[in-house]
């Protein structure tokens, strides 16, 4: 079993992960969407979708460094042990925080407006489920870190993260990760399957950046209750703002 959950299925997930975001580009672009549903509620979206979505960049940010920066860098540099959990732990739990009330929000939002929840798929219900269970996983963990900073397998960069960096070696360290306490196990195992559903789901919008914003051009809006009639428009430059009297 080991072998199987440290060995093979982290790249079961590698390959669902990128085959399957290759597929989803290339023969469902259109579905390649959050289905937005703004229209239909906003004031609970307006709340519930920053706090979720910074909170889940934070606990992202949060696993990157706990994950690929090895203990020895972070020694290095003057940085202890008991420090760098005492940061993560109060990042973890703001960033857990933050997530979990907004994912709730968003939750609590889907089932009580009526075509919000009529347009939630199955698909959807499963994604949250995964979601929101990995969330309360990793909430867990850490609060356990700070309630025992010095209890078992608090110092997950000996098991888990050694575990991690050793998959893109292609040289998985079974042994490190099968060390690592149950609440750990079942975290990875969970978020391996999230993983998984990325590509399938909604949630396959992370992989699109929106860097086209920045080279696109100004879009310039115009009120046909503020111009004149047609044919009695005097001539002026074109980008003179639009309600102010050109004094050239």
């Amino acid at each position: 079993m080991d072998i199987f959950l440290w060995g093979v299925l982290p790249y079961i997930a590698l390959l669902m992960v990128i085959g399957g975001t290759i597929w989803r580009y290339r023969y469902d672009k259109f579905g390649w969407t959050t289905r937005s549903s703004e229209l239909y509620e906003s004031r609970l979206l307006r709340i519930g979708s920053p706090l979720f979505h910074y909170g889940i960049l934070m606990v992202i940010a949060g696993h990157a460094i706990g994950l690929v920066i090895p203990e020895s860098w972070t020694s290095a540099v003057g940085l202890s042990e008991t420090g760098y959990h005492w940061i993560a732990a109060v990042g973890g739990v703001i960033a857990a925080a933050a997530t979990l009330a907004g994912v709730a929000i968003l939750i609590y939002r889907r089932r009580a407006t009526g075509p919000v929840f009529m347009a939630t798929t199955r698909n959807d219900k499963l994604m949250y489920l995964v979601l929101v269970s990995a969330l309360v996983a990793g909430t867990y963990i850490t609060v356990v870190g700070m309630i025992d900073p010095h209890g078992e397998g608090v110092n997950y960069r000996e098991t888990v993260s050694p575990w991690f960096r050793s998959i893109f070696a292609f040289q998985p360290d079974i042994d490190a990760m099968a060390a690592a306490p149950l609440r750990f196990h079942v975290h990875v195992v969970i978020g391996m399957c999230l993983f998984i559903l990325v590509p399938f789901t909604r949630l396959v919008h992370i992989f699109t950046a929106p860097l086209h914003y920045l080279f696109r051009p100004y879009i310039v809006y115009r009120s046909r209750d503020a111009l004149p009639a047609p044919g009695n428009q005097p001539s002026r430059r074109g980008w003179a703002p639009v309600g102010v009297k050109d004094r050239s």
